[in-house]
């Protein structure tokens, strides 16, 4: 994916300015304060970054950042840096993943837009192809598609955490990262388990009685599924005896009992119309409808007559389905809502008893395994720190040559390792039994140490691009890179790099071979950059210049794309000698631009 426009209004001193990337290095200049390093945090408010109300531009509502990303089908130069291994369906099948992940839409579409609304009332919102997503989502997106080394990102570097993720990266250790761990979750489970069994005595013959006694219970209740329905269906019967007797006898004397009874006034219908059918056919239908009532009048009234033989008052019966009742009830409050669950209930109790009562050969079981993932786990995280430590010399080497390139030849560069102990308490952890440390010595006769204590912002913006530079080779296949992919190991999308003031605390010769080594990082990737440097912007392959202008009484940011070589020139120029622009100075400045066309 590359990143293909930035749309922003509103925002600070950005009234409304879309600027359209390419392929390569895009490098952007101007005067100090021009907005140029606003144009890299709007990029950071479309991935998921912190957004306040305080950006929104005077007198505006809301301020919109939309960054649209395209899929970059275009084959890499064959003899570029990330030549080797290029292939797009891996990329395009971890980004669709995103999307499925996700619940989105759009995972096959070749653009994505990610559009971030910030409204002065602090409400904020992201969407990602109009659909509403969360920061989270979207942040997990961006570590796909954009990496960011500014001043402030300079210090993540500083964590032990993200100088380990950028040695696995280089050394395609994911993979095996993740492997380790699952076999830690598995053996942090059965430590868990094994814990839980190694409880106090006193504790476990507590728990025993008390399970005991639910199972009893439960047992001595001796449930039967759908036994509540149907003493309820008693209850309600016994309950209402004599309305249920005085109802029955009154339908049975009124159907059959009684001399106008139902049945007899059937019965003289029947011989009427019987004698109305021999002199008229047309009553005929009517006949076995009439006899088949009196028959079902007659069996109705049988039942009944049976029915009320078997009615007798039972109040112990009565007593003892509402004892019943109130203890299946009872057990429902304690365990469960239905005679069903209260029953799943007893079987889960009957397992824990199991395993307490038998906990001796359960911990035997459960310690084996143990062992067993123990061993497990051991074995892999010292194969994965046997292969950090081979990979940390290698990319100790590489780094330092890129140092070299860049005016730190005489830098020392070290990666320092801690190995948690695989036994006692510490027993390595998810990520391995590695703890490492980047450590370097800018200046001859002083021992290397953390970052955080002796580089400076121009070292570490060297230190980061030499490192993105290693690594960046490494992970995309390059040649000589100490971790090219083998073809069943996990590939990444190969995100665009933005570099703000990499130049800080650098100049002349240094300043070109940090062009240079940006114009390498580029070739088969993007890469943006702000600089003031005209040995740096000399190497761009996409220019723009960003300046303040005042317009209608406002202060308005906007960036133009330099398309000649005159323009770049005299770009080149200003940022030589200033607002004083020379004959001399603009066919040094054309010198640069035709020199480093060369040197790439």
């Amino acid at each position: 994916m590359m990143l293909h426009e930035l749309h922003i209004q509103n925002y600070a001193v950005i009234e409304d300015l879309a600027i359209e990337f390419r392929r390569g290095l895009n490098l952007l200049s101007g005067e100090t304060g021009s907005g140029k390093s606003i144009l890299v945090d709007a990029v950071g408010l479309a991935l998921g970054g912190r957004a306040s109300p305080e950006i929104i531009r005077t007198g505006a509502d809301r301020a919109v950042v939309t960054a649209v990303f395209r899929r970059d089908e275009e084959q890499a130069p064959s003899n570029g840096p990330f030549a080797r291994g290029r292939q797009a369906e891996p990329a395009r099948q971890s980004w669709t993943a995103w999307f499925e992940e996700h619940g989105l839409e759009g995972g096959e579409e070749p653009e994505v837009i990610l559009r971030r609304e910030i409204h002065s009332s602090g409400r904020s919102r992201l969407l990602v192809n109009d659909q509403a997503v969360t920061a989270a989502a979207v942040r997990a997106m961006a570590r796909q598609l954009v990496e960011v080394h500014g001043q402030g990102e300079h210090v993540a570097l500083f964590s032990g955490e993200a100088q380990l993720d950028l040695l696995d990266q280089f050394a395609g250790l994911e993979d095996a990262v993740d492997r380790v761990g699952e076999l830690f979750a598995r053996r942090s489970e059965l430590e868990r388990e094994m814990e839980s069994l190694s409880q106090n005595e006193q504790e476990r013959l507590r728990t025993i009685d008390l399970l005991a006694f639910q199972a009893q219970e439960i047992e001595r209740a001796r449930l039967e599924i759908g036994e509540d329905s149907r003493l309820e269906d008693e209850k309600r019967l016994l309950a209402n005896l004599e309305k249920i007797r005085s109802g029955a006898s009154s339908a049975f004397t009124e159907l059959y009992e009684d001399e106008g009874s139902a049945c007899s006034r059937l019965a003289l219908a029947g011989r009427s119309l019987e004698e109305l059918r021999r002199y008229d056919a047309s009553f005929e239908p009517y006949r076995e409808p009439l006899a088949a009532a009196k028959t079902t009048l007659e069996d109705l009234s049988l039942f009944l007559r049976d029915y009320l033989g078997k009615l007798q008052a039972d109040p112990r019966r009565l007593a003892e389905v509402e004892d019943r009742l109130a203890l299946i009830d009872r057990l429902k409050r304690k365990y469960g809502s239905t005679i069903e669950e209260i029953l799943a209930y007893l079987g889960r109790v009957r397992q824990q008893l199991e395993r307490l009562e038998h906990v001796d050969e359960r911990r035997d079981e459960l310690r084996k395994r143990l062992e067993r993932a123990t061993a497990e786990y051991d074995g892999v995280a010292k194969a994965l720190s046997s292969q950090r430590r081979a990979a940390a010399r290698q990319i100790e080497r590489l780094v330092r040559d890129e140092l070299a390139q860049v005016g730190m030849g005489k830098t020392r560069f070290e990666i320092h390792f801690e190995t948690r102990s695989l036994a006692g308490d510490s027993r390595g952890g998810a990520r391995g039994i590695d703890e490492i440390e980047l450590r370097i010595s800018p200046n001859p006769g002083e021992e290397p140490r953390p970052l955080e204590k002796i580089a400076s912002g121009g070292e570490l913006s060297r230190l980061m691009l030499a490192l993105k530079t290693v690594v960046g080779i490494a992970r995309f296949g390059g040649p000589g890179g100490a971790g090219r992919r083998t073809a069943g190991q996990r590939r990444q999308i190969s995100p665009t790099f933005i570099f703000d003031e990499v130049d800080a605390g650098i100049g002349g010769r240094v300043a070109e071979s940090v062009g240079q080594r940006l114009k390498r990082l580029a070739r088969d990737t993007q890469v943006l950059c702000v600089t003031h440097l005209p040995q740096i912007a000399c190497f761009a392959d996409h220019h723009f210049y960003v300046e303040k202008l005042e317009r209608g009484g406002r202060t308005i940011t906007v960036a133009k794309y330099l398309e000649s070589r005159k323009e770049r020139a005299e770009e080149l120029a200003r940022m030589l000698s200033g607002s004083r622009i020379t004959d001399a100075v603009l066919k040094h400045a054309a010198t640069m631009l035709k020199q480093a066309g060369g040197s790439t």
